[in-house]
């Protein structure tokens, strides 16, 4: 006949599934809050992991403590970035803007594409037209498309495709001469492109459309290629700049903490985020 173990052995038991179950609950609410920051950098097993990783550190004590304290001051530095517009100076500092002047081409950078529904994402459309507003007003004849390696996802759609069938819809005669940057996984395989053909075309100076956060970062990428930039960054399309509502602050939070791990990253000797 088996044992039953003492009742006492029991309760000890049983008292440690509330540490777990709160543990996964952090964990969890860590998980959606890495999801919506991290954007393509917080992929499905880094979530389960967290998730996972709060369910074990809820069972001891120490490691309880040291979760909850740790969840407590993120919290209150979240709720001080959506309660109050202190976001407003990191945010003003990413951005890059001077006035256009003539130049040798329009440097349209790639925002994205949605795979699913085959379209540009709302950060490439705004740059694309805008980039397509300073061709018509004549500061340049040239505008360039990125086309996007296969190292996110081999079955999306280019996006220098679809730039391009936009444009033709558009100008489907006399429209501008449209270059693609091929092969292009981040900014600076951007700035590498640009530095080539401005070498092999005798390009002096570009104008570079991007949005406005990643305008400085921008700039400087191609800057260190050896490229010569007027940056003219785009408005912006997910958030309100001046940060009235807490929704406009969560993007603003989003967009910083991306522009400054990208940053470091690319301090630490890793490959810059696009």
């Amino acid at each position: 006949m088996t044992r039953l173990g003492s009742p006492r052995s029991f309760l000890k038991s049983r008292s440690i599934w509330p540490g777990v179950l709160g543990g996964v609950a952090v964990g969890a609410a860590l998980g959606v809050l890495a999801a919506f920051l991290g954007q393509v950098r917080a992929p499905e097993p880094l979530l389960l992991l967290l998730i996972v990783a709060g369910g074990l550190a809820g069972a001891f004590a120490l490691s309880r403590r040291i979760l909850y304290i740790g969840a407590g001051i993120l919290a209150l530095l979240l709720s001080l970035c959506l309660l109050t517009p202190i976001l407003r100076g990191p945010l003003n500092a990413l951005v890059l803007s001077q006035p256009p002047q003539k130049a040798d081409a329009i440097v349209v950078l790639g925002g994205g594409v949605q795979c699913g529904t085959r379209a540009l994402e709302a950060a490439s459309l705004s740059r694309l037209l805008a980039g397509l507003k300073l061709w018509r007003a004549g500061y340049a004849p040239v505008v360039t498309v990125s086309e996007q390696s296969d190292a996110f996802s081999a079955t999306c759609p280019k996006m220098s495709a679809i730039e391009r069938e936009i444009i033709w819809g558009l100008y489907p005669q006399n429209g501008p001469e449209v270059v693609t940057l091929s092969n292009v996984t981040t900014t600076t395989d951007e700035a590498a492109r640009v530095r080539d053909l401005a070498a092999a075309r005798g390009w002096k100076q570009v104008l570079l459309v991007t949005s406005p956060s990643h305008s400085r970062r921008a700039a400087g990428i191609f800057a260190s290629q050896g490229v010569s930039v007027i940056s003219v960054p785009v408005p912006e399309t997910r958030f309100d700049f001046t940060l009235p509502l807490p929704s406009d602050r969560l993007f603003g939070l989003q967009v910083v903490l991306y522009e400054w791990l990208s940053r470091l990253k690319k301090e630490v000797g890793g490959t810059p985020e696009r």
